[in-house]
This record gives structure tokens, sequence and C-alpha cells, in this order.
């Protein structure tokens, strides 16, 4: 079996997790990881990898895993597709995938490669199973209960901000789709409170929710990566009515969005050259195998 060549783009919580995945799956191979700061200061956890500072610098790659903050995908996304490189990555921002998508689908037609974006669990396998619930009850009303847990994307953009040395986003459901943000800042010396609050209160990712923010001592005190999401849907299937689902979670986040990036890094190379989201793309070309016997087993 000719192995997958993978690179991973970036060395945070994902990063590492996206590693431990593609050691532990048999149909591909590690061919480096892309670090800003490439080789320097090296940690002992990685020395058994090539790190370089720009993906140019590695050879015969097949797929980019972008492990990277969701406002910088679109940019390392281009440059990979530009050298025929498939991409995957976890962006989150709802209300701008589509806009990503239309993107990236021209970049990588015109280079013959595959972007599969949004990729996490959500947006990305809760996508799947809201829109099989939708399909099951064509009419009627689904709800998305995230939490209580840790949003990566949402502290990744609350550290961005001026003034904050670090950030914890936790995401606590209160019903129906309706979430409060409990955010908790560690600032930066001489940095003022008042000035950080409202700034995350008007950044993308929080204007929508109910958001509090507080100062500590320390983030690292708090942090935990544990995760939840309760999906809910009540609807018709043809003209009857009192259709209920439910479909429940509790997981390590980046654990998780790690596992579903390697799925569709696999996904990548069964595809035609475009961008695609999760729903798009058929479930059994995210698994390792024969497809006869996924086939045999699973249906």
């Amino acid at each position: 079996m000719k192995k997958i060549r993978a690179a991973v783009v970036g060395t945070g919580n994902i990063g590492r997790y996206t590693l431990e995945s593609l050691e532990t799956a048999p149909d591909f191979e590690i061919v480096g990881i892309v670090s800003r700061s490439g080789a320097e200061n090296k940690p002992a956890e990685l020395a058994k990898y090539t790190i370089v500072k720009d993906i140019t610098e590695l050879q015969d790659v097949d797929v980019a895993v972008l492990a990277t903050p969701t406002r910088k995908v679109e940019e390392i996304a281009k440059q990979c597709l530009a050298l025929g490189i498939n991409t995957v990555d976890s962006f989150d921002i709802h209300t701008q995938i589509v806009d990503l998508r239309r993107s990236l689908d021209a970049v990588a037609k015109e280079h013959g490669a595959v972007s599969i974006i949004s990729a996490g669990w959500d947006p990305g396998s809760d996508s799947i199973v809201r829109s099989l619930m939708e399909s099951l009850a064509p009419k009627g009303v689904s709800y998305t209960n995230f939490g209580p847990g840790r949003s990566m994307g949402h502290s990744v953009a609350v550290r961005a901000i001026a003034g904050v040395r670090d950030a914890l986003s936790m995401t606590i459901p209160v019903g129906t789709g309706i979430h409060r943000r409990m955010v908790y800042v560690e600032l930066e010396e001489g940095a003022d409170f008042k000035t950080v609050e409202a700034a995350i209160k008007a950044d993308p990712y929080f204007v929508n929710d109910e958001t509090h923010v507080q100062q500590v001592a320390c983030v690292d005190d708090l942090n935990d990566v544990g995760h939840g999401v309760n999906l809910v849907r009540k609807g018709v299937s043809g003209k009857t009515h009192n259709q209920l689902f439910e479909f429940n979670m509790k997981i390590n986040n980046p654990a998780l969005t790690a596992q579903v990036l390697v799925n569709v890094a696999r996904a990548s190379m069964k595809q035609q050259p475009g961008a695609y989201t999760m729903i798009e793309i058929p479930v059994i070309d995210m698994l390792c195998g024969d497809k006869e016997e996924l086939i045999r087993h699973l249906v």
C-alpha cells in the first residue's frame, strides 16, 4: 500500500494531536512539520520529525494538515494548493465558511488539488449529524448545544487581542442553541481590562453571544480541554409528526479535531479537484480499509 505523505502545519495543541493520529494511521507517513521557528529550539518530543519554516522545503507532500488559527487558514491553504498540495483545515467561523469554500475552490481547481475545509467536530462531524437528522425529518427545528467546555477557536481569538497574555473561553449551553461565553483573561503588565473587554465583545467570535469577561491571575490554573455537544431535532417525517432525534458527545477537544483532520486528509485523496465541506464527502472515504470490507462491517 502506497502511503499518503502528510505534512502538519503548526505545532500547537491540534498540531501535536494530529501527529499522534497520523502515527496510528496505517495508510499515512509524516513527511514533516512546518513551524514559524523552524528547527530552532526543537522540543524533545518532536526530535524525530523534520521541522521546516516553509512547506516548499519538504518533498513530495500529498496533503497538508493545517493546524493553524482560523484566521490564517485561507492564506496558508492558498499557498499549499498553488503547489498542488491538498489541504485540510478546521476553520470554525460558521458565517464565513461559504466564502472560504468559494475562495479555495478556484485555487484548488486551477492547480489540480483538493481542499477540505471546516473539518473539525463542529463545524465538521456535527455538520454530518445535523444533515442526517434533517434528512430524516425534513420539516422541524434543530438545536446545537455546545459544552460546557473550552472553545479553542474563541480562546485563540482572545489571545490575539492586544494586552492579553493568555485566555480561556468557555462555552456554556443555555439551551435551544443559545450559549453564554465565559472568557477568562490573563493580562500583560499595564494592559487596561476595560479596553480588552470591549475588544473581546466586539470580535466576530463573540458579538452574537452573551459574553462575560473576567480577569484572572493565571489562566493555566483554569484550563481544561474537555468539551461536548448535544444535538436535537424535533420534526416531521413525511406527514408523521413528533419525531425526536438526539446525539450526545463528551470529548477531548483538540484530540477529536485532530482525528477528524486525519480522516478528511485521507478522503482528500479520493475527491476531484476543488474545495469541499464534510457534508459533501462520502463518509466511507474518511475510513481506512478496503471499501467492500467496510461495507460488510458497517452496513
